[in-house]
């Protein structure tokens, strides 16, 4: 009987490198968190080279000597490939593939990937392929000399360049496509927006840098049975789940993609549908990982996309998550934010006092109301206990006396 030869996937060793324009220990961080996105999409990490300079090279984005240490580094390795920390513009990859003579990716290329991997819905999937075809758009024209080598023509149009307009033709009619689709997408969440508007329902959106811990939040509070590992970017699609408080009352908490620096401009557009969750959320919960050392920076890049998306003038609770793998840490702080509470969504700590501050945020957006209805009117209670707070409901000769918060925009149809 013959030997079985078991054929194995062939292992993708890469090398990081980056270019340092600020401080080493920024570039530093941020091949660390790169080399965990490398890993996510299934590479091994062999080597990271930072270059000091005081800005990326415009046509090879590392300098001359540098790239042929890259090169000695590749050969000694036996390393498949490099992965550049930024995005490379077309003639940057071009540039450097030709003087490595080995596969270049960058950044966006491994963001990408990992989120084509993890789109299960319809809507996902759509969002991906969307900044996936986008950024292959923008690198057909850096293409362009490489495809007119396959062979010249009468004139100067050779196949290659046929090629490419028919590549571009086809991405661009696939890309309206797309957007098409995700434009009706768009106006069935606007849709169930609007409909949870009508109903008074508050919601609160779930923001954070990837693996904070949001699905694990949500998952916590509202069973809401989504993928939550220890990774970057393990859920993309938003999930809504219905959340009882303390009182009765009923919130909405939508979970939305992970954060990341230097996020694709090109994901942000795709995803802007679902990250608009934030927009039109009435409360921002912020859930950071305190047990990170880079905290303070991952904070800051969820407040800069917050900002690009428009999101302003909400309440935000900032959610210190991991207070149980924190240590001795610092105690956190967040200036920036409203409200913050400390907990970890793993163990349950802390999670009633956030659960009781949600009811007072809610609590302080409602108007006292007290008074007696007569029986014929007890609908209106029906409504009070869909929609509002019911302190006190007590049955008497001439009605129901009620005591409660409602919703600000009923009161008048409740008197």
């Amino acid at each position: 009987m013959a030997d079985l030869v078991e054929l194995k996937e062939i292992e993708e060793r890469v090398i990081l490198v980056a270019v340092s324009t600020e401080e080493e220990s920024l570039a530093a961080a941020s091949l660390d968190e790169l080399e965990e996105l490398v890993e996510t999409a299934g590479a091994v990490t062999v080597d990271k080279i930072i270059q000091n300079r005081e800005r990326i090279h415009p046509g090879t984005y590392l300098g001359k000597g540098k790239i042929e240490e890259v090169k000695e580094r590749v050969w000694e390795l036996n390393a498949t490939g490099i992965v550049c920390d930024d995005e490379l513009s077309p003639a940057q990859l071009r540039n450097l593939e030709d003087a490595l003579d080995t596969k270049v990716m960058d950044r966006t290329m491994v963001i990408l990937d990992i989120f084509a991997s993890r789109a299960t819905t319809r809507e996902g999937k759509i969002q991906v392929e969307l900044a996936q075809l986008k950024y292959r758009a923008a690198r057909l024209v850096g293409l362009r000399n490489s495809l007119s080598r396959l062979g010249g023509g009468i004139g100067t149009r050779g196949p290659g360049e046929k090629k490419l307009e028919a590549d571009r033709r086809l991405i661009h009619d696939r890309i309206g496509q797309l957007k098409a689709e995700l434009e009706e997408v768009k106006r069935h969440r606007d849709v169930a927006r609007q409909q949870r508007t009508r109903n008074h329902t508050p919601v609160a959106a779930i923001v954070g840098y990837t693996n904070a811990g949001k699905s694990t939040l949500l998952n916590t509070l509202t069973d809401a049975g989504i993928l939550a590992e220890d990774k970057l970017f393990a859920t993309l699609d938003p999930t809504t789940r219905n959340l009882e408080l303390p009182g009765g009352e009923q919130i909405l908490l939508t979970d939305t993609v992970g954060f990341i620096r230097k996020l694709p401009h090109n994901l942000i557009e795709a995803f802007k549908s679902t990250l608009e969750e934030a927009k039109y959320s009435d409360i921002i919960l912020h859930v950071v990982d305190c047990s990170n050392p880079q905290m303070d920076m991952q904070m800051y890049v969820v407040y800069e996309t917050l900002k690009d998306l428009g999101v302003h003038d909400k309440e935000v609770i900032t959610v210190f998550n991991k207070i149980d793998a924190a240590g001795e840490m610092r105690i956190p702080r967040d200036l920036s934010s409203d409200y913050q509470v400390r907990i970890s969504a793993k163990t349950g700590e802390g999670l009633d006092e956030l659960l009781n501050l949600l009811e007072s945020i809610l609590r302080s957006r409602k108007v006292f109301l007290e008074r007696v209805y007569p029986y014929q009117d007890a609908g209106k209670i029906q409504l009070i206990r869909k929609y509002g707070q019911l302190l006190k409901e007590e049955y008497r000769d001439d009605g129901i006396f009620v005591s409660a918060y409602v919703p600000a925009e009923m009161y008048t149809n409740l008197i």
